[in-house]
């Protein structure tokens, strides 16, 4: 079975009129204005697992600042997974830093979503007030049984919209916070996972940790694969497509050129979110 782990769908009215929701929502503004970043329908992401062979897809929303929004993106994800099910495992999303965003989540995984994700802060923020308000999103998933998807991206290198400012002592402490409960960093985590190599006390904080491929084609090369599958472990990798960003295919290819084995390739492309998300 094959299994991507952060896909992001969008309600019909904002994917045929983007602009309209630029207006109070800086972090939407900046990842979207471009013509050419994609939005999707539900639809079009099951036409793309039909297409790519996915079998079952975790999807998820938009940190919206406002309310409104936020509520509205995720009754859609819920209603969409429920639709469709079981192809769809829905998350509820908030912004981690908004009034409301407790309230929301509670909401979200007691109507059914699966956990929290993707959860990002794409401003400038304080670290110590942004680790607090994750506090509280973290003893919430605990209580009520959810995974907890976060972005995170590399310090360096080229810049390009959605890069967040927090470091990786930022993504450091939050797994701290988190531990004994699933938290998967999207993007390879940014990088964290090669501190489990040269820290002694990292592979204990990092023990429920998992790292998802969102974007690795854009960020990685292709041998990125084979140097986390020796770091941390196969078993702690999960295909992430960060549709429709890109399209499945193209990491299943670059997978295959990784040169790593066929059980890897097994475990990362659906095992381990199989048992994660408790599939059946």
């Amino acid at each position: 079975m094959r299994v991507d782990v952060h896909t992001h769908i969008f309600p019909p009215e904002v994917v045929q009129d983007r602009q309209r929701f630029y207006n109070g929502e800086p972090a939407f503004q900046l990842l979207y204005d471009s013509p050419r970043a994609k939005l999707a329908e539900v639809e079009s992401l099951l036409e793309a697992m039909e297409r790519d062979g996915v079998d079952r897809a975790v999807v998820f929303g938009f940190p919206w600042q406002r309310s409104d929004l936020m509520i509205r993106h995720n009754d859609y994800v819920l209603e969409s997974a429920a639709k469709y099910a079981p192809a769809l495992i829905p998350l509820g999303c908030v912004d981690p830093l908004g009034s409301g965003s407790l309230r929301e989540a509670e909401r979200c995984l007691t109507l059914g979503a699966r956990g929290l994700g993707e959860l990002a802060i794409y401003g400038p923020v304080d670290e110590q007030t942004a680790l607090r308000c994750f506090d509280d999103l973290i003893a919430c998933c605990k209580m009520l049984d959810g995974i907890m998807l976060v972005h995170a991206n590399e310090p360096v290198g080229h810049s390009y919209p959605g890069k967040a400012p927090l470091g990786l002592d930022f993504y450091y402490a939050l797994a701290g916070s988190a531990a004994g409960m699933p938290l998967i960093l999207a993007h390879w985590g940014g990088g964290l996972g090669f501190y489990e190599l040269l820290k002694k006390e990292a592979p204990e904080t990092l023990g429920s940790v998992y790292y998802d491929t969102a974007a690795s084609p854009f960020l990685y090369k292709p041998s990125m694969y084979a140097c986390m599958a020796a770091i941390v472990g196969a078993q702690r990798i999960l295909f992430g497509s960060d549709y429709p960003l890109l399209a499945p295919g193209r990491y299943f290819r670059e997978m295959a050129e990784a040169g790593i084995p066929a059980e890897a390739i097994r475990a990362i492309n659906g095992e381990n979110a199989t048992r994660l998300f408790r599939i059946t």
